[in-house]
């Protein structure tokens, strides 16, 4: 198991890739297997697939990068202009710390405070754009090979079963958990989407500035149960500190939020999604963790989708049934 672990953690640049390729083709395999169906060739939809694709991506980011930008230049004045708004509480916390070391009979010291600088220029955009065209290129061709060659790769494997019964088994497994993690995926896809669209929404009503940006955000975070939504509600909270003068214009778009994701996560996602792919918080917690120490945010984000996927397999497994039992909610 420690093996495992160090040779996982020292290869993250080469299994990330590969990991989120896999998920990607899965999730797309039904579209371009139901053109297969129409007699057009496997090819030419995956390339039709990823050329949409891509044209969405590149339109967001496109749409998004401005705004972006725009946040980190402006994020030193924009803290300035908020640190008078939590003053007040932060006066408090060091009385109380004050009072804490002289109940202890320690001395009050200031620590000498250094000005927090915060350069992000273009220049460095410059240096990290080769590594993320790269990873970006590496990710869409894996997919696009997946999607073209992935069945006849799973049917040569099927092909060396050394009995009819055995291969029978293994291609009844593939197939159900083929299905299953895809329409899995498909479906936490589009709910998340339509969370980040629906809270673009509410900001655009609200005045919050750049609302697709943070409904962009919103769709990104809400793939990592739990923190993502704390996450984005702490985004909002700050968001609407900056933007508003006044206590509850300001926190009425987090509140807000956070009602959302409450329904979306108690009530829509376990009603779409049923008790097959429904998992333990447990699980996902300590998942979570886990994946997150080994891969950093990458980890943390197909965490949950990687643990679906070991549910689902070893659901199928003979005497691995223990192990999709205990993760199960």
């Amino acid at each position: 198991m420690l093996a495992l672990l160090y040779t996982v953690a020292i290869t993250k640049s080469l299994l990330v890739p590969l990991v989120l390729a896999g998920f990607i083709g899965l999730a797309l395999n039904p579209i371009v297997a139901a053109a297969a169906r129409w007699r057009i060739p496997r090819w030419l939809a995956a390339v039709v697939v990823m050329a949409l694709l891509g044209t969405g991506m590149v339109t967001a980011v496109g749409t998004l990068s401005t705004p972006a930008l725009n946040w980190f230049h402006e994020a030193p004045a924009a803290m300035r202009a908020f640190a008078p708004k939590i003053k007040p509480m932060t006066q408090q916390i060091e009385a109380a710390s004050r009072a804490t070391q002289t109940l202890v009979g320690g001395a009050v010291t200031r620590a000498a405070q250094q000005p927090n600088t915060f350069a992000f220029t273009a220049w460095d955009i410059v240096a990290t754009a080769p590594k993320i065209i790269a990873s970006v290129l590496t990710v869409a061709l894996l997919v696009f090979f997946f999607l073209v060659y992935g069945d006849e790769i799973l049917r040569r494997a099927v092909e060396i079963s050394p009995t009819f019964a055995y291969k029978r088994h293994t291609v009844s497994i593939v197939r159900s958990i083929q299905v299953e993690v895809s329409s899995y995926l498909l479906l936490t896809a589009a709910i998340n989407v339509t969370l980040g669209l629906v809270t673009a929404a509410m900001l655009y009503l609200y005045g919050v500035p750049d609302p697709l940006l943070w409904g962009c955000f919103a769709t990104v975070a809400n793939f990592i149960p739990y923190v993502g939504a704390i996450s984005t509600t702490t985004v909002l909270a700050v968001v609407g500190a900056l933007h508003f003068q006044e206590l509850g214009p300001a926190l009425l778009p987090a509140a807000t939020f956070a009602g959302i994701t409450a329904v979306e996560g108690n009530m829509i996602t376990p009603m779409l999604q049923g008790r097959r792919s429904r998992l333990s918080p447990v699980a996902i917690l300590l998942w979570l963790l886990i994946w997150g120490w080994i891969w950093g945010i990458p980890g943390a984000i197909l965490a949950v989708p990687m643990l679906t996927c070991v549910k689902l397999i070893t659901a199928k497994l003979r005497g691995w049934e223990w192990f999709a039992h205990i993760i199960s909610r």
